[in-house]
């Protein structure tokens, strides 16, 4: 069947939503908008477009939500027409089995390298029930996006999802599919950590898709070296384009950006002014060293803590007269590796104030707590900003608080994080696992003479700047469009190789 002309409906897949409902008195209930990074990249998106977000309900208010919609839709803004929402109502029991004990404790450590080998994993009987959970939680969604009217377009975000396209492909021949990978993807040597069986249908599932997208170079190269050689495809690295099975799937470089000027407007808000003004009190004038993650393995949050006291041991000088400012918001506390590395964080922390604190000086203040204000707050403040992952697919933060630098920020940034393509030349690029390179990495950003820190930040912002969600998504869908019909929108600027 050949593929429909570009224009109708889009659809758009992701595990979190843009709507979270919550119950009040009488079971009435009330919408909020989404959290997470990926639904605050695609909301405008969508708020533009007439598009069907399929999603999963995550509580049981969104459950009583999807329950109550007459056709299985919600409007996203409350009109008629434009974006709607689809929540699914995914039994509980696979839900967990697919989201945690699959998706984030398997497919995550996976992609982001975090096994330690000689004791994980161990792929057993559980295992594979939980993976026929997985396939059954993918084919929901697949079922979903098939059944829905009027569609020519679907993309679908992420590794949770990564069986949809073949599955969707097989349920609705003609669509064109897009899946796009914001995680990392680990080379061939790694990755066969996974079950062979199961590591082919990952691979095999995300080729049922027309496009693939990565936010970096070295993910796509990954993945391509993957269907090689794992699946004996036929893989042409230069064109970078997948034939397996008879189907065509082209693979792109879709770096993720930022909205300057909806980050820009959030942050001169009163509340974010407060905490800046706040937090400035707290630190007395000192030089800041400011970091925002989640609580979460692969953001490397001991060793930026560990570089930090190595700074104030081997620089006294600046004992007193820096304050480290680390926001790690709690993530996946039903995963028991991540609610014991938050508790690991604040252990380090108390050795770090106990150590070097005094009457007059908090050399670390730690909070564990999401507030997206006071992040914003600390960006505007920062001197320094600290991004040192173990590996991120591209990681925002790096983009974000260039923009936002009142004075301009010196950036310590890993090569291991996806950002550092394109923020390289001008960051300060530290190996994640060398602890005393990141202290030199930043002495050497707090002795950074101030207008070079200044011209610094100010490229920084200019590239995280240039490839905004909306210009992002355009490029996934224009590389759905049929063979020689033009771009309707620019694609995502190429990442030199």
């Amino acid at each position: 069947m050949s593929a429909p002309a570009a224009g109708g409906r889009v659809l758009i897949a992701s595990n979190r939503g843009p709507l979270s409902f919550t119950a009040g008195p009488g079971g009435r209930l009330s919408a909020r908008r989404g959290g997470g990074g990926l639904v605050s990249g695609l909301l405008s998106v969508a708020a533009e477009r007439d598009v069907l977000w399929v999603c999963a309900a995550l509580s049981d208010a969104d459950r009583a939500a999807a329950r109550r919609a007459p056709d299985g839709q919600l409007s996203l803004n409350g009109t008629p027409g434009g974006a709607g929402v689809r929540l699914l109502d995914i039994p509980p029991g696979t839900f967990g089995a697919a989201y945690n004990k699959v998706a984030n404790s398997v497919l995550w450590f996976v992609q982001h390298m975090l096994y330690s080998t000689p004791h994980e994993p161990q792929f057993g009987a559980v295992f594979q029930r939980d993976w026929d959970e997985f396939r059954r939680y993918n084919a929901a969604f697949a079922a979903a996006l098939a059944t829905a009217p009027g569609a020519d377009r679907a993309v679908v975000q992420d590794y949770h999802l990564s069986l949809v396209p073949r599955m969707l492909a097989e349920r609705r021949p003609g669509i064109r599919i897009a899946h796009f990978t914001h995680t990392p993807w680990a080379p061939p040597e790694y990755f066969r950590i996974l079950p062979d069986a199961i590591g082919r249908e990952v691979l095999e599932g995300m080729l049922g898709a027309d496009h693939a997208g990565f936010l970096s170079l070295r993910w796509a190269d990954a993945f391509l070296a993957c269907c090689q050689e794992i699946l004996g495809a036929a893989v042409d690295r230069t064109a970078r384009q997948v034939r397996y099975r008879g189907h065509l799937t082209t693979v792109g470089v879709h770096p993720l950006g930022v909205d300057a000027a909806e980050l820009t407007g959030r942050a001169a808000q009163p509340d974010v002014q407060e905490r800046a003004a706040a937090l400035a009190g707290a630190t007395r004038g000192a030089r800041l060293i400011v970091r925002v993650d989640r609580a979460e393995l692969s953001k490397n949050i001991i060793r930026g803590l560990a570089a930090f006291r190595e700074l104030l041991v081997t620089r006294p000088q600046w004992r007193g007269k820096v304050t480290h400012v680390a926001f790690a918001y709690p993530s996946r506390t039903d995963v028991p590796e991540y609610r014991a590395y938050t508790e690991d964080i604040q252990r380090l922390a108390a050795v770090i104030n106990e150590e070097f604190g005094t009457q007059d000086w908090q050399p670390l203040m730690l909070e564990v707590f999401d507030d997206f204000a006071r992040s914003l707050a600390a960006y505007l403040l920062a001197d320094v900003l600290l991004v040192n992952p173990i590996r991120d697919g591209m990681n925002l933060v790096a983009k974000e608080a260039p923009i936002l630098s009142r004075h301009g920020c010196a950036v310590v940034l890993s090569t291991e994080a996806g950002a550092a393509d394109e923020l390289g030349s001008e960051a300060l690029l530290v190996n994640p696992y060398d602890i005393s390179a990141t202290a030199e990495a930043l002495h050497a950003a707090l002795v950074m003479p101030d207008a070079e820190r200044v011209r610094r930040c100010q490229a920084l912002a200019g590239i995280s700047a240039a490839m905004p969600p909306r210009r992002w998504f355009d490029g996934q869908l224009a590389a759905l469009d049929p063979p020689g019909e033009p771009d309707p929108v620019p694609a995502a600027d190429p990442v030199p190789a």
